[in-house]
């Protein structure tokens, strides 16, 4: 049996924000401790998973990238359907993808789940040196919003495992709490154990 099974949770997370703020480098950061200086546009929606322990819970987030669609305004509601969290991504260093959260905020509360745990997470953080957003302007804007923040550097990996795991940690919370409504939870329950107990329920039901 693959170890592959024997997790609890499958989290689905989003990665949202403006093309070239590097949405794909975190993901690669996170899921495969890489960093591609190649900073070709994605192209197709692409996901990579990774399973982590909270509370010795195994959960398996599965991480879904926006793959360049964003440059075209083309993603789809299918792109945040079952999503139960969502880094919202800008560039520390370019103001204008700061300026956009705000949109990107109001896309995804239209075609998101309502619990959705959003982070604002401003990347690049090793180029300090030619930041334009303000860390305390964008933590006050995350606090009046209700999300989480952090300030990453793929590239130096700073920051990133702690993002994806605060997220992770946050929706495990909620989804023990029950504070998610029933659709919201059996979209995360899909471990094997929960799996298998539909389709027992669903077959047996003539009986």
């Amino acid at each position: 049996m693959g170890t592959d099974l024997t997790y609890n949770f499958v989290f689905k997370v989003v990665l949202i924000g403006e093309s070239g703020v590097g949405k794909s480098n975190l993901l690669s950061r996170f899921t495969k401790n890489e960093f591609n200086h190649d900073s070709r546009t994605t192209i197709g929606v692409e996901f990579s998973t990774r399973s982590i322990q909270v509370d010795s819970i195994t959960i398996k987030a599965q991480i879904w990238d926006t793959a360049g669609l964003e440059r075209y305004r083309a993603i789809t509601s299918a792109y945040y359907r079952g999503a139960v969290g969502a880094l919202l991504v800008y560039d520390i260093t370019k103001h204008l993808t700061y300026e956009n959260v705000e949109r990107w905020l109001k896309e995804l509360y239209v075609h998101a789940d309502p619990h959705i745990v959003v982070m604002l997470v401003g990347n690049k953080s090793d180029l300090g040196n030619v930041r334009t957003v303000p860390t305390e302007e964008a933590k006050d804007f995350a606090e009046a919003k209700g999300l989480l923040f952090m300030e990453t550097s793929a590239l130096e990996s700073t920051n990133v495992e702690s993002a994806f795991l605060e997220v992770l940690t946050a929706i495990h919370k909620k989804v023990a709490s029950k504070e998610v409504t029933r659709g919201s939870i059996s979209a995360v329950t899909l471990g094997p154990s929960s799996e298998f107990n539909e389709e027992r329920r669903s077959c047996c039901n003539s009986s």
